[in-house]
Protein backbone atom coordinates (compact mmCIF):
# COMPACT_ATOMS: atom_id res chain seq x y z
CA UNK A 1 0.00 0.00 0.00
CA UNK A 2 1.27 3.46 -0.82
CA UNK A 3 0.48 5.83 2.04
CA UNK A 4 0.87 9.58 1.76
CA UNK A 5 1.47 11.26 5.09
CA UNK A 6 1.89 14.93 5.93
CA UNK A 7 4.17 15.93 8.84
CA UNK A 8 3.51 19.42 10.24
CA UNK A 9 6.12 21.44 12.14
CA UNK A 10 6.12 24.83 13.89
CA UNK A 11 7.51 28.04 12.40
CA UNK A 12 7.87 29.74 15.81
CA UNK A 13 11.40 30.11 17.17
CA UNK A 14 11.26 32.53 20.12
CA UNK A 15 10.80 31.18 23.65
CA UNK A 16 8.35 33.81 24.93
CA UNK A 17 10.24 36.94 25.98
CA UNK A 18 13.19 35.05 27.49
CA UNK A 19 15.47 35.92 24.54
CA UNK A 20 16.07 32.17 24.17
CA UNK A 21 15.23 30.03 21.16
CA UNK A 22 12.64 27.30 20.74
CA UNK A 23 11.08 25.47 17.78
CA UNK A 24 10.31 21.83 17.08
CA UNK A 25 11.87 19.00 19.11
CA UNK A 26 14.20 16.99 16.84
CA UNK A 27 13.25 13.54 18.17
CA UNK A 28 9.56 14.33 17.58
CA UNK A 29 10.30 14.84 13.91
CA UNK A 30 13.03 12.22 13.33
CA UNK A 31 11.32 9.33 15.18
CA UNK A 32 7.97 9.56 13.35
CA UNK A 33 9.60 10.41 10.03
CA UNK A 34 11.79 7.29 9.94
CA UNK A 35 9.11 5.05 11.52
CA UNK A 36 6.67 6.07 8.76
CA UNK A 37 9.20 6.19 5.91
CA UNK A 38 10.64 2.76 6.80
CA UNK A 39 7.07 1.40 6.52
CA UNK A 40 6.92 2.70 2.96
CA UNK A 41 5.07 5.97 3.46
CA UNK A 42 5.63 8.90 1.10
CA UNK A 43 6.06 11.90 3.40
CA UNK A 44 5.62 15.63 2.80
CA UNK A 45 6.64 18.30 5.32
CA UNK A 46 4.80 21.56 6.00
CA UNK A 47 4.95 24.50 8.42
CA UNK A 48 2.95 27.74 8.75
CA UNK A 49 5.62 29.87 7.04
CA UNK A 50 7.20 27.16 4.88
CA UNK A 51 10.98 26.82 4.50
CA UNK A 52 13.26 25.76 7.38
CA UNK A 53 11.35 25.33 10.64
CA UNK A 54 13.28 26.42 13.75
CA UNK A 55 14.84 23.63 15.80
CA UNK A 56 14.73 23.80 19.59
CA UNK A 57 18.44 24.02 20.51
CA UNK A 58 17.86 21.93 23.66
CA UNK A 59 16.70 19.03 21.48
CA UNK A 60 20.16 19.00 19.85
CA UNK A 61 21.92 18.53 23.22
CA UNK A 62 23.83 15.24 23.66
CA UNK A 63 21.39 13.89 26.29
CA UNK A 64 18.44 14.40 23.89
CA UNK A 65 19.91 12.21 21.12
CA UNK A 66 18.39 8.90 20.05
CA UNK A 67 19.03 6.44 17.22
CA UNK A 68 16.51 8.44 15.15
CA UNK A 69 18.15 11.83 15.72
CA UNK A 70 21.60 10.40 14.97
CA UNK A 71 20.22 9.02 11.71
CA UNK A 72 18.90 12.48 10.81
CA UNK A 73 22.35 13.98 11.52
CA UNK A 74 23.77 11.84 8.70
CA UNK A 75 20.83 12.29 6.32
CA UNK A 76 21.70 15.20 4.02
CA UNK A 77 18.77 14.58 1.70
CA UNK A 78 16.21 14.77 4.53
CA UNK A 79 17.89 17.91 5.91
CA UNK A 80 17.47 19.46 2.46
CA UNK A 81 13.76 18.55 2.44
CA UNK A 82 13.40 19.93 5.97
CA UNK A 83 14.92 23.24 4.84
CA UNK A 84 12.17 23.53 2.22
CA UNK A 85 8.93 22.65 4.00
CA UNK A 86 5.71 23.50 2.17
CA UNK A 87 3.52 26.34 3.44
CA UNK A 88 0.58 25.03 5.45
CA UNK A 89 -1.81 27.23 3.46
CA UNK A 90 -0.73 25.45 0.26
CA UNK A 91 -1.44 21.87 1.35
CA UNK A 92 -4.76 20.05 1.02
CA UNK A 93 -5.97 17.26 3.30
CA UNK A 94 -7.41 15.54 0.21
CA UNK A 95 -3.85 14.81 -1.00
CA UNK A 96 -2.90 12.77 2.10
CA UNK A 97 -4.02 9.66 3.97
CA UNK A 98 -3.00 10.95 7.41
CA UNK A 99 -1.27 13.80 9.23
CA UNK A 100 1.32 13.85 12.02
CA UNK A 101 2.05 16.98 14.11
CA UNK A 102 5.48 17.15 15.77
CA UNK A 103 5.78 19.02 19.05
CA UNK A 104 8.37 21.14 20.79
CA UNK A 105 7.40 24.39 22.54
CA UNK A 106 7.07 26.36 19.28
CA UNK A 107 3.55 25.09 18.43
CA UNK A 108 2.11 26.68 21.60
CA UNK A 109 2.72 30.08 20.00
CA UNK A 110 1.78 29.46 16.36
CA UNK A 111 -0.09 26.19 15.73
CA UNK A 112 -2.61 26.82 18.51
CA UNK A 113 -4.24 29.65 16.54
CA UNK A 114 -2.98 29.19 12.97
CA UNK A 115 -6.06 29.40 10.72
CA UNK A 116 -4.46 27.26 7.97
CA UNK A 117 -3.71 24.57 10.54
CA UNK A 118 -7.23 24.70 11.97
CA UNK A 119 -8.77 24.41 8.49
CA UNK A 120 -6.40 21.56 7.58
CA UNK A 121 -7.12 19.50 10.72
CA UNK A 122 -10.87 20.06 10.41
CA UNK A 123 -10.62 18.80 6.79
CA UNK A 124 -8.68 15.68 7.87
CA UNK A 125 -11.35 15.06 10.50
CA UNK A 126 -14.25 15.57 8.04
CA UNK A 127 -12.56 13.24 5.53
CA UNK A 128 -12.29 10.51 8.18
CA UNK A 129 -8.48 10.40 8.11
CA UNK A 130 -6.17 9.57 11.04
CA UNK A 131 -4.41 12.40 12.88
CA UNK A 132 -1.50 12.00 15.31
CA UNK A 133 -0.11 14.82 17.48
CA UNK A 134 2.64 14.56 20.08
CA UNK A 135 3.91 16.46 23.11
CA UNK A 136 2.87 20.14 22.76
CA UNK A 137 1.33 19.67 19.29
CA UNK A 138 -2.13 18.68 20.64
CA UNK A 139 -2.48 22.46 21.21
CA UNK A 140 -3.36 22.52 17.48
CA UNK A 141 -6.64 20.77 18.39
CA UNK A 142 -7.82 23.48 20.79
CA UNK A 143 -9.54 25.70 18.20
CA UNK A 144 -11.18 22.89 16.22
CA UNK A 145 -14.95 22.85 16.13
CA UNK A 146 -17.37 20.07 15.26
CA UNK A 147 -20.28 20.93 12.91
CA UNK A 148 -22.54 21.71 15.91
CA UNK A 149 -20.07 24.35 17.17
CA UNK A 150 -18.75 22.33 20.13
CA UNK A 151 -15.03 21.85 20.66
CA UNK A 152 -13.99 18.90 18.50
CA UNK A 153 -12.04 17.38 21.39
CA UNK A 154 -14.91 17.57 23.89
CA UNK A 155 -15.27 14.11 25.45
CA UNK A 156 -12.28 12.73 23.55
CA UNK A 157 -9.50 10.80 25.30
CA UNK A 158 -6.36 12.87 24.85
CA UNK A 159 -2.87 13.25 26.27
CA UNK A 160 -0.14 15.84 25.78
CA UNK A 161 2.80 17.41 27.62
CA UNK A 162 1.74 17.46 31.26
CA UNK A 163 1.90 20.24 33.86
CA UNK A 164 4.43 18.23 35.88
CA UNK A 165 6.66 17.79 32.81
CA UNK A 166 6.42 21.53 32.06
CA UNK A 167 7.47 22.27 35.65
CA UNK A 168 10.32 19.74 35.36
CA UNK A 169 11.76 21.55 32.32
CA UNK A 170 11.24 24.86 34.21
CA UNK A 171 9.11 26.43 31.49
CA UNK A 172 5.76 26.41 33.29
CA UNK A 173 6.12 30.20 33.87
CA UNK A 174 7.37 30.89 30.32
CA UNK A 175 4.80 29.13 28.12
CA UNK A 176 1.69 31.11 27.04
CA UNK A 177 -0.48 28.44 28.71
CA UNK A 178 -0.25 24.99 30.27
CA UNK A 179 -1.38 22.47 27.67
CA UNK A 180 -2.86 19.98 30.15
CA UNK A 181 -5.10 22.71 31.64
CA UNK A 182 -6.23 23.97 28.22
CA UNK A 183 -7.11 20.47 26.98
CA UNK A 184 -9.17 19.84 30.13
CA UNK A 185 -10.88 23.23 29.79
CA UNK A 186 -11.86 22.34 26.21
CA UNK A 187 -13.68 19.30 27.58
CA UNK A 188 -11.11 16.67 26.59
CA UNK A 189 -10.77 13.61 28.81
CA UNK A 190 -7.09 14.22 29.58
CA UNK A 191 -4.83 11.53 31.03
CA UNK A 192 -1.09 11.08 31.38
CA UNK A 193 1.48 8.43 32.15
CA UNK A 194 4.82 8.76 33.94
CA UNK A 195 6.71 11.99 33.28
CA UNK A 196 8.86 11.58 30.14
CA UNK A 197 7.76 7.95 29.70
CA UNK A 198 5.95 6.52 26.68
CA UNK A 199 2.20 7.26 26.89
CA UNK A 200 -0.41 7.33 24.12
CA UNK A 201 -4.13 7.83 23.82
CA UNK A 202 -6.10 6.70 20.79
CA UNK A 203 -9.70 7.83 20.41
CA UNK A 204 -11.15 6.72 17.08
CA UNK A 205 -8.88 8.22 14.42
CA UNK A 206 -7.19 10.64 16.85
CA UNK A 207 -3.83 9.65 18.34
CA UNK A 208 -2.01 11.79 20.90
CA UNK A 209 1.38 11.17 22.54
CA UNK A 210 2.46 12.75 25.81
CA UNK A 211 6.09 13.73 25.17
CA UNK A 212 9.17 13.19 22.95
CA UNK A 213 9.55 9.58 24.13
CA UNK A 214 6.04 8.85 22.81
CA UNK A 215 6.66 10.04 19.24
CA UNK A 216 7.83 6.75 17.68
CA UNK A 217 4.94 4.91 19.38
CA UNK A 218 2.48 7.50 18.04
CA UNK A 219 3.79 6.91 14.51
CA UNK A 220 3.42 3.13 14.98
CA UNK A 221 -0.16 3.64 16.17
CA UNK A 222 -0.80 5.78 13.07
CA UNK A 223 0.53 2.99 10.81
CA UNK A 224 -1.79 0.55 12.56
CA UNK A 225 -4.83 2.75 11.92
CA UNK A 226 -3.79 3.19 8.28
CA UNK A 227 -3.31 -0.57 7.82
CA UNK A 228 -6.84 -1.17 9.15
CA UNK A 229 -8.19 1.55 6.86
CA UNK A 230 -6.42 0.22 3.76
CA UNK A 231 -7.63 -3.31 4.56
CA UNK A 232 -11.23 -2.19 4.98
Amino acid sequence: MSMKILIVLTSHGELGDTGKKTGFWVEEFAAPYYTLADAGAAISLASPKGGQPPIDPKSEAPEAQTAFTRRLDQDQSLKQTLANTLKLGDVEAADYDAVFYSGGHGPLWDLTHDSDSVALLEAFHQQGKPMALVCHAPCALLQLKSPNGDSLIKGKRITGFSNTEEAAVKLDKVVPFLLEDKLKNAGAVYSKGTDFGVYLQTDGLLITGQNPASSAAAAQALLKLLAEKFRA
